[in-house]
């Protein structure tokens, strides 16, 4: 890869793990996944979001700054580079999508805080996959605490994502069309993604449909 850094990203059972994953065991990369199955607010926040939003991304804040600063302060001379299933910025698109103003007001004081300290990626990219897919992904890894996330839901994450990505030109962003692959079970697909990957792109916005 011609990248130190990159990050995966995608809305909620795009296929972000599976492919950092995937890339970290061929490449001999450094891995760095979300830790987002020890979150005690998550199941929480799913029953009653209006209570429980601003501890929930809170503490997602804090751990994801507490884990990018631990494992990208540090060089891994045996690693060929750092691979992400999760880029830091999630976490204010997904606080405009479920905070009140003035919450989101005093959370976006503290992000702009810790988002300076630590660096962007070389590469970001993000898997575009439709609503209808998505929540065919959610059913079949079978979290019982995401059977009842609503359509509306993910429209308005995926919607988060879009808008940061038109702001962001000084970004090396690939979109990927993925709604026509299945690069988990085809080595196929995931070879066109990884092809892909492989050629150098300038900052801006680069969208790929396979």
């Amino acid at each position: 890869m011609k990248y130190n850094f990159i990050a995966i990203e995608g809305n909620i059972g795009a296929g972000k793990t599976s492919l950092a994953t995937m890339i970290s065991e061929e490449y001999n990369a450094r891995l760095i996944l979300e830790q987002f199955e020890d979150n005690a607010f998550l199941p929480m926040f799913y029953k009653d979001p209006e209570k429980y939003a601003f501890p929930l991304e809170m503490s997602f804040l804090a751990s994801r700054y507490q884990q990018l600063t631990d494992q990208l302060g540090t060089q891994d001379l045996f690693k060929s580079f750092t691979i992400s299933d999760y880029y830091i910025v999630k976490s204010l698109i997904f606080a405009q999508k479920t905070l009140p103003p003035a919450e989101l007001s005093l959370y976006t004081r503290f992000f702009n805080i810790i988002n300076k300290q630590l660096p962007k990626p070389d590469l970001f990219v993000y898997l575009y996959v439709k609503t209808p897919k998505l929540q065919q992904n959610i059913k079949l890894r079978g979290r019982s605490y995401e059977q009842e996330i609503r359509d509306d839901y993910l429209d308005k994450i995926q919607e988060g994502y879009f808008d940061f990505i038109k702001q962001q030109t000084q970004l090396t962003t690939l979109i990927l069309d993925t709604n026509s692959l299945d690069f988990v079970r085809n080595r196929t697909d995931y070879d066109k993604i990884i092809d892909v990957m492989h050629q150098t792109y300038k900052p801006g916005i680069h969208r790929i449909t396979f």
